[in-house]
């Protein structure tokens, strides 16, 4: 299928708000995709070539954090091989994936991580150099194999699933948990899209627009996460649970 100059543009600019969205809350797909869908293209088509821009984005990310001095590359590294074994099964299963029966699902996995985000404690301290214990390892190591199969299932809602990890279950500030988070995405999504390429004839020139906007929505994101710190990061990513907890049950 073609799509005209307009649509290309529109699906570019859209891309530039999911990966503002992605970097610090999360559900940046949640609106590149029905964009997608809405105009003609097959559902999981649209799932593996909105991967192409969240490569993009999440290396962009990346590069963004660590020249700011937000890098962990060991752990890092470990919880993305953690997240791969999960990823390959999500996205075998992903690539038949029709239709949007997930919707009430995602919405009460997004409202219970609000209320754990919000409620659960006071918001986590930044420490120099902090390492998460040994028992906090474990378990991060352990939920990150969910996280991998979510994301290489449909990716929708990723952003939402892994920061409670990230944040609750190992300790980390909301900061370095979006420096971990876009790295450990960025790896499980070459692996992910690998298998959508393979098994789906994806759209590369738009997975290429979509990936220029999502890189600029990375970069501004990754600068808004690392300037603004823990608190304002924290009220957007209730904004965003919000505003896609009552979307997805009202348009299910």
């Amino acid at each position: 299928m073609e799509f005209e100059v307009w649509q290309i543009g529109l699906i570019a600019v859209v891309g530039v708000a999911s990966g503002f969205l992605n970097v610090v809350a999360g559900g940046g797909s949640l609106l590149t995709v029905p964009v997608m869908v809405f105009l003609g293209m097959p559902g999981p088509v649209a799932n593996g070539t909105n991967r192409i821009g969240i490569l993009a984005q999440n290396i962009t990310s990346v590069v963004t954090f660590a020249r700011s001095g937000f890098k962990d590359f060991k752990l890092s590294l470990s919880l993305s091989a953690c997240a791969i074994p999960g990823a390959i099964a999500g996205a075998l299963l992903g690539v038949n994936l029709e239709g949007v029966w997930f919707n009430r699902s995602l919405a009460l996995i997004m409202l219970g991580v609000m209320l754990v985000m919000h409620f659960d404690r006071k918001p986590t301290e930044r420490v120099q150099n902090y390492q998460p214990t040994k028992r906090q390892l474990l378990h991060g190591h352990l939920l990150m194999v969910g996280v991998g199969f979510w994301g290489g299932f449909i990716q929708l809602g990723v952003g939402f699933i892994i920061m409670p990890v990230l944040n609750r279950v190992m300790g980390l500030d909301l900061v370095r948990t979006n420096m971990h988070k876009v790295f450990i995405i960025a790896v499980y999504t070459v692996v992910a899209l690998a298998i959508f390429a393979n098994q789906l004839e994806l759209l590369w020139v738009v997975g290429i627009a979509l990936a220029v906007g999502n890189s600029i929505g990375g970069y501004l994101g990754s600068r808004f996460a690392i300037s603004k710190g823990e608190h304002m990061i924290r009220r957007v990513l209730n904004l965003v649970l919000v505003v896609f907890v009552i979307k997805l049950l009202v348009d299910f």
